[in-house]
């Protein structure tokens, strides 16, 4: 047996410049400052070195372009002691003022005179002070130090170097005229170490000949955390000493330092090195690349984007592409076939459940017609929206499945009027062409527009409508006065935008009170005409325009789906107008009966007011419901010619069900413990009116057997009802039933 089931379920809907913006050009030979000129009283100019001190070794050279001045000694001791006793502190604010001090021909210097006789206070903008000193023992100062440093005129070698420590020379060895003095490192016996500089050009990572100085970030030297003697940070190179403590120099060797980071020392950011700045960026880098590539190794992440190292990776060319059918799989009908006694012992307590009140109802094998369980299934009971089944059935085995209802303009019996002619369509869209309202696959007004403006010019004064073609009343007989409109039901008309509805989009908004008189409103706006009164469309007048609805089958499947009442109405006059019967609420029921028991549905008991199932007037019994839903379900192998017609007539009632727990009004159920086991198995259509609870549908049990049921219930309680409604359902599906 072929027939649609739901394995799983269906988805419920499946960075200014260095110099702070001074010049940066390199400097000429004239440039440089006189001996008498200290270089701590231009802060605003660049880093420049005083003029080399006079030396018991060596004669001080002359700067190219520039005359030398010469001094005696006393006056080069005196200016030297001078400069020997001011001490400057750790100060941020001073290196940002120097940019270029501290380049590799910087020398610790130490007062040569007692602390006492300093004479240059501290500067008042400190803001990094040195960690406290041990006791100095400032150096004896005689004629001269005891090892002399000549200080070397700049000269176009000159400008500081960054440089890494190079091999020490001998004390002794002094760097001839032109070339960069060699920093002094002053041991806690007095004596001194040179320590070499390159020369004959620019050292290895600084700047090129003539040109000045990249700034850098400083290493403080001699603070906690950091290598080399203590000096003061940024101090300009004068050529002094400075007395360092005897720790210091036994344990870390002295390093030369980077020029200072003109940025980042006027910052106050401690002079961290740019190095250190490097690291920190090369580290991030470092870590965001293995982030990167751990990502990218994870199998999920490999696999979504089709990378060559994923697990899932093809390991040949795909396939060619197949045509697929989407449809359901039938079921088989060669199992075990369920027995009444199985039925029996699986649902009888269930079905005895108070909550359900007086229950009628029944379950058929549809593979071979018999009958496995009834309760009184031949006592006629109110179907409410299960009477949604029998039109629906009606309408398939009645009407071609491709018919699509229209909604046509034709030309007035005066000039510049149209007539509006409502051919059923109640499912005409508001929105505009491209978006969907809640009627999947509806005609738009907008395109209707656009055909009367073609076809007339534009010249449209009037707009009239025509409503003959349904006839009676517009609400059906038993219906309660709050029913129209509401959320579920507006006026029965033949045309009309949305549904009736006042949100295209909600399938529970509030309905229209005139929802024709709406349309013709919404038509002669979008034209630019204004609104006649009800007419009838003179005999073969022209046409100007027209658009047709989705086709039956998928009318029917919305109805079934979503319970709408309004198009349970339209088809049932469909089905009328098909037998030649007035389309109206009788008509539509009388032709409904009509057509099923030409096709062996026994509806002998069955009493309808509408097509809706809104009516309490109704009346079925649970067998006919059962019945109709068994033709549907039948093999295609039964055998008898016209029940296989009838199948295959009757197919899309099935697919159209709701799917438990998954579509319509099915999906917000079966979420029990009691009834979670037929969630993706049971596909039936609800109905449901004060004390009427009804279920009607099939169910696909573990032995892969298809079983039609309908059960029909007044208990009291509503969601109790239903619950146990589902429940027997469910049961169904988890019985061998043998």
């Amino acid at each position: 047996m072929s027939i649609p089931t739901n394995a799983g379920g269906e988805s419920a809907s499946p960075t200014t410049g260095e110099n702070g913006g001074e010049s940066t050009s390199t400097p000429d030979d004239h440039s440089w400052p006189q001996a008498d000129e200290p270089a701590d009283e231009r802060p605003s100019q660049p880093a420049q070195s005083t003029q080399p001190e006079q030396s018991a070794q060596s004669e001080p050279v002359t700067p190219v372009g520039q005359r030398q001045q010469r001094s005696s000694p006393e006056q080069a001791q005196q200016a030297n002691h001078s400069q020997q006793t001011q001490r400057v502190p750790y100060s941020q604010e001073w290196q940002s003022q120097h940019p270029h001090s501290g380049g590799a021909s910087h020398v610790s210097r130490a007062s040569h005179a007692p602390p006492s006789q300093s004479s240059q206070p501290s500067s008042p903008q400190r803001r990094y002070e040195s960690p406290p000193r041990p006791p100095q023992h400032p150096v004896e100062q005689g004629p001269a130090p005891q090892q002399p440093v000549e200080r070397q005129s700049p000269g176009p070698d000159a400008w500081p170097h960054r440089s890494p420590a190079p091999p020490r020379p001998q004390p002794s060895a002094v760097p001839p005229a032109g070339r960069q003095a060699w920093p002094q490192r002053i041991g806690p016996d007095g004596t001194g170490e040179q320590q070499a500089v390159p020369s004959g050009g620019p050292t290895h990572g600084g700047p090129a000949h003539g040109a000045p100085a990249a700034h850098g970030r400083q290493r403080p030297q001699g603070v906690e955390g950091h290598h080399g003697p203590a000096r003061p940070l940024g101090a300009p190179d004068t050529g002094t000493q400075a007395v360092v403590p005897a720790d210091a120099h036994a344990s870390e060797p002295a390093t030369p330092t980077d020029p200072p980071d003109h940025e980042s020392s006027a910052a106050g950011d401690g002079g961290r090195p740019r190095r250190r700045r490097l690291l920190v960026a090369v580290s991030v880098g470092v870590v965001l690349l293995l982030a990167a590539g751990v990502t990218l190794a994870l199998p999920p992440v490999s696999n979504r984007l089709g990378l060559p190292w994923a697990p899932n990776a093809p390991l040949a060319d795909p396939p060619e592409p197949r045509d697929v059918r989407l449809a359901l799989s039938g079921a088989s009908a060669s199992g075990a076939a369920p027995t009444p006694q199985g039925v029996a012992a699986a649902i009888d307590g269930l079905a005895s459940d108070s909550d359900l009140g007086e229950l009628h109802g029944s379950v058929v094998d549809p593979a071979t017609g018999q009958v496995l369980w009834e309760r009184g299934a031949d006592t006629p009971a109110t179907p409410a929206s299960t009477t949604k089944v029998l039109v629906s059935a009606a309408a398939l085995l009645a009407l071609d499945h491709d018919m699509r209802l229209p909604t046509r303009v034709v030309e007035g019996a005066e000039p510049g009027t149209v007539v509006l002619v409502g051919g059923g369509d109640v499912t005409l869209s508001s929105l505009p062409p491209g978006e969907e309202s809640i009627f999947p696959g509806a005609a738009h007004l907008d395109d209707l527009v656009a055909q009367v403006k073609e076809a007339t010019g534009g010249a449209v004064e009037r707009v009239e409508l025509d409503l003959s073609a349904y006839t009676g009343p517009e609400t059906g007989a038993g219906w309660a006065p709050d029913d129209v409109p509401s959320t579920f039901m507006v006026k029965v008309q033949p045309a009309m935008l949305d549904g009736g509805r006042t949100d295209p989009k909600n399938k529970a908004s509030m309905g229209q009170s005139d929802p024709a008189g709406n349309l013709a409103e919404e038509f002669a706006e979008r034209l630019g005409a204004e609104v006649g009164g009800e007419t009838k469309a003179p005999e073969n007048a022209t046409v100007l325009g027209e658009v047709w609805s989705a086709p039956v089958d998928e009318l029917v499947r919305h109805t079934l789906v979503e319970s709408d009442n309004l198009l349970g109405e339209v088809l049932a006059r469909q089905v009328a107008a098909a037998e030649d019967r007035e389309r109206s609420f009788d008509g539509g029921a009388a032709a409904t009966l009509d057509v099923l028991r030409r096709h062996g549905v026994d509806v002998s008991d069955v009493v309808l007011h509408d097509g809706s199932g809104l009516s309490p007037r109704n009346s079925v019994p649970a067998s006919t419901l059962t019945q109709v839903i068994q033709l549907a379900a039948a093999d295609d192998d039964g055998g008898v010619k016209q029940l296989d017609e009838v199948t295959a007539k009757l197919r899309p009632l099935l697919i159209g069900m709701p799917v438990a727990g998954g579509s319509g009004t099915l999906a917000p159920r079966y979420d029990e413990e009691a009834s979670e086991s037929g969630r993706g198995w049971v596909r039936a259509k609800t109905g449901t009116l004060s004390g009427v609870h009804t279920l009607a549908g099939v169910v696909l049990t573990e032995d892969d057997r298809v079983l039609a049921f309908a059960l029909m219930s007044d208990g009291k309680d509503q969601n109790k009802a239903r619950a146990a409604l589902d429940g027997i359902a469910a049961a169904l599906r988890g019985c061998g039933c043998r």
